[in-house]
């Protein structure tokens, strides 16, 4: 483990600078070509030079590519067109144009080499939240150990704040975790003896000391790591569909290309030096220098554009596929709702004034780490109540709550369960508070019910808004949960969902994925959390909020940079807008790539004006991809 951390850390400058350099080379390529153009009137001899450096140092990265792809795919690409287009307008005299065609393929490259080089960078962000070491006992001895020399069977101890080492039963002791990470639930699980506990998790109260289950390469948190590289290494059907067109693009030019060599000669009685300049014409009009600059400035416009908004597109394929999502599931808390437990309800009956009650209660809370006792604190205060000193006596009752003494006055505030004298009307309260999704503390004094706390994960203001905007855009909606069925259908209630999950692992997230993938075939995942990773990896698009995990930042294709909910739906409107650009420029360019050979064919064209043809287009195509930038 600790050496496939070594070795990610030192893939990762790699994987940062790659793209840079790659750019870097493209802008150093198009320096030439300007300078290049600039002293062509006065030294021919110069300019060649300065474009023969423009094509290495442009075309090296792609032409490397491309070579090496037909040599192990034994198919010519896109690339190696590019190459031929490249030499062909060299050898007929116009090198600015092989030179520019050059230039943009650079560009286009280092965009994809920053795209498709993700996935190192997430699973080593997954790998080091897992502990490297633990405490193994041997006896009642401690001893500091390697995870990966633990075996099943072993002692384990944990103690509060640490991550659970290894998925385990305990064996000993009382302690709250934080599952967050694993369920996405916001408020901890009390955890007892002979509870299960998983690797990764969050050790919050308790010392305690568990029995190891399973190796580490089976743990849950492994299970995650390897879902999300599964998810990464399929292809999309996009992917695949654009792979068997470059072949048989390639294939279709350059037989085309072979055929005008030979052909006109011998059927048309063409002379050897206009059959081979009509080929040459042939291979520069062909050449595919319009049909990416079709797509290329229009995604970059549109993901500038996104960005000025709060909305992170990490590539042009997420954007483009971001125009065939029909549903989008939703992950609940730090999502849909604000990831923190607030006070929705605070009801108090004592002889006490409201005032001393509230602040014996903050008094008692502020003792305790607990997110619930935090809220209440918090709410406390808000009210007026204030915290001049500290409980005389105070337990931690692990699983269940707090008990204190002020001025010799027993007070218990914890879980409904822990009371046996609870008043009818209250348990009829707090029984239809629960049936919200709302959780209950009680507050007992001297052995006497005097009223409850009622905490909810309530929803993002902005959450009931974006849902709307979704839905008149066609967009169905869909939220999974790690929490309970009672607590899934109030927050879905609320916030005017059309359907929910409840009580979801990350597994069973990827598994609802793969179902509503068969449903609606494009799936987005929005989540923020380290448990909503595989199912990110795993949905057509995923997005993740900005405030989330780096987990859940780094799998995700769009980012959510202000936590704006409503921005998704304006990133789908943007999504086909693009979509409509590039429809635009695709026929545009292709009609005028068609016009350009028929019309160099019937001899009507000649080199000059097929170029002009040829790079007018790709002007037009990439101005009208411009528009994209205030749309």
């Amino acid at each position: 483990m600790q050496s496939e951390l070594m070795n990610f850390s030192s893939q990762k400058r790699l994987l940062f600078l790659l793209p840079h350099i790659e750019l870097l080379a493209a802008l150093l390529s198009g320096a030439l070509i300007l300078t290049a153009w600039y002293v062509s009137q006065q030294n021919e001899t110069v300019s060649i030079v300065l474009y023969l450096l423009a094509f290495v140092i442009g075309g090296f990265a792609k032409a490397k590519e491309g070579i090496k792809a037909t040599i192990e795919d034994k198919e010519l690409n896109v690339e190696m067109l590019m190459i031929f287009a490249a030499i062909g307008s060299a050898i007929i005299g116009y090198w600015t144009e092989g030179a520019i065609l050059i230039f943009i393929f650079a560009v286009s490259g280092a965009l994809e080499t920053y795209t498709m080089n993700k996935t190192q960078k997430e699973i080593s962000s997954l790998m080091a939240l897992q502990p490297d070491e633990a405490w193994r006992l041997n006896g009642n001895v401690e001893e500091r150990v390697a995870v990966s020399s633990l075996r099943v069977g072993d002692l384990l101890a944990v103690k509060p704040g640490e991550r659970m080492p290894a998925d385990g039963t305990i064996v000993r002791g009382i302690t709250t975790i934080d599952e967050a990470a694993f369920t996405g639930e916001a408020v901890p699980v009390s955890k007892k003896s002979e509870d299960d506990v998983l690797a990764g998790t969050v050790n919050l109260t308790g010392a305690i000391t568990i029995k190891m289950t399973k190796q580490t390469n089976e743990t849950m948190f492994q299970k995650i790591i390897e879902l999300v590289q599964n998810a990464q290494a399929e292809r999309s059907p996009s992917q695949l569909f654009i792979e068997t067109f470059e072949g048989k693009y390639v294939k279709g030019v350059l037989i085309a290309v072979a055929l005008m060599m030979l052909l006109p000669h011998y059927l048309l009685g063409w002379g050897w030096q206009e059959t081979f300049y009509r080929a040459m014409v042939l291979l520069v009009v062909s050449s595919p220098c319009a049909l990416v600059a079709s797509i290329t400035p229009a995604t970059l416009s549109a993901i500038s554009n996104g960005a000025k908004k709060g909305i992170l597109f990490k590539g042009g394929v997420h954007l483009e596929n971001l125009y065939h999502v029909k549903a989008i599931a939703f992950d609940k808390t730090g999502t849909l709702t604000k990831g923190k437990p607030e006070v929705t309800n605070w009801f108090i009956h004592s002889d006490q004034s409201y005032y001393e009650t509230i602040s014996t209660i903050a008094m008692i809370e502020n003792q305790s780490n607990h997110p619930l006792a935090q809220s209440v604190v918090r709410y406390a205060t808000e009210q007026g109540a204030t915290i001049t000193n500290m409980p005389e006596k105070l337990e931690d009752i692990a699983g269940f709550g707090v008990m204190a003494y002020v001025d010799a006055v027993k007070w218990r505030i914890g879980k409904p369960s822990w009371f046996n004298n609870v008043p009818e009307s209250i348990q009829t309260d707090y029984k239809a508070l629960a049936q919200e999704g709302k959780t209950i503390v009680m507050i007992e004094r001297n052995n006497e019910i005097i009223g409850y706390i009622a905490l909810k994960d309530t929803l993002r203001q902005e959450t009931v808004d974006a849902i709307i905007q979704l839905k008149k855009a066609g967009i169905v909606t869909i939220m999974l949960t790690g929490d309970s069925e009672e607590t899934a259908a109030a927050i879905a209630k609320e916030a005017t969902l059309d359907d929910y999950a409840a009580q979801c692992l990350p597994k069973d997230k990827v598994e609802k994925i793969k179902q509503f993938k068969k449903q609606y075939r494009t799936v987005a995942m929005v989540g923020d959390g380290i448990n909503d990773a595989p199912a990110l990896a795993t949905a057509s698009i995923g997005i993740a909020m900005g405030e989330g995990t780096d987990v859940a930042l780094e799998t995700a294709d769009i980012i959510l940079m202000k936590n704006d909910l409503p921005r998704i739906a304006e990133a789908i409107r943007l999504s086909r807008k693009m979509q409509r650009v590039v429809k635009q420029n695709v026929v545009f360019s292709l009609s005028v790539i068609i016009l350009l050979v028929v019309s160099n064919f019937l001899q009507v064209v000649d080199l000059p004006l097929g170029v002009i043809g040829h790079e007018g287009s790709t002007i037009l195509v990439i101005l009208n991809g411009l528009r994209l930038l205030k749309a």
